[in-house]
């Protein structure tokens, strides 16, 4: 039986936000109600459970300046708990490619991941969609995060 695999909350960015020219009260904009989008989904797989700790603070620290994300419509943390074979990552949901390269570039990003590039393993895949459901997203998600937690790291 996999393990669960814990989401938090959706945390919109500017793109996905009331004040991007969206409806108010609309917490995931226009991007929500069926524009296109583009998706990235990416796990990490730490080849030590305790580096995990390290990966989960730096990706909150990442989602609380999110609302600064320029191309940014919405994310997901997530997360599979383990003692042995802890994972984390991330869905993110972009207006378009030239965002997702965006925040690829940013120097805290970069940080991060020349940080943890040689202690884990890295998976991530991209898809493009014209019309962006939030729930038709996570389950997407869902079932690639269930795929990699399948698969064991190698040291």
């Amino acid at each position: 039986m996999p393990a669960p695999i814990w989401f938090a909350p959706w945390k919109p960015g500017p793109a996905g936000s009331a004040d991007a020219g969206h409806a108010p009260g609309d917490p995931a904009g226009a991007a929500d109600a069926g524009g296109a989008a583009v998706v990235s989904v990416t796990g990490f797989a730490p080849y030590r459970p305790w580096t995990s700790v390290g990966v989960n603070v730096s990706g909150v620290a990442l989602r609380r300046a999110w609302g600064e994300v320029e191309g940014a419509i919405g994310l997901w943390l997530w997360s599979v708990p383990g003692l042995l074979r802890p994972r984390s990552g991330s869905v993110s949901v972009w207006r378009d490619e030239e965002g997702l390269r965006g925040f690829v570039a940013r120097h805290d990003h970069v940080r991060i991941m020349r940080a943890y590039r040689d202690r884990g393993a890295l998976r991530s895949t991209t898809w493009h969609t014209e019309r962006f459901d939030r729930d038709a997203t996570q389950e997407a998600a869902r079932r690639i995060i269930e795929e990699w937690s399948r698969e064991r790291p190698t040291a």
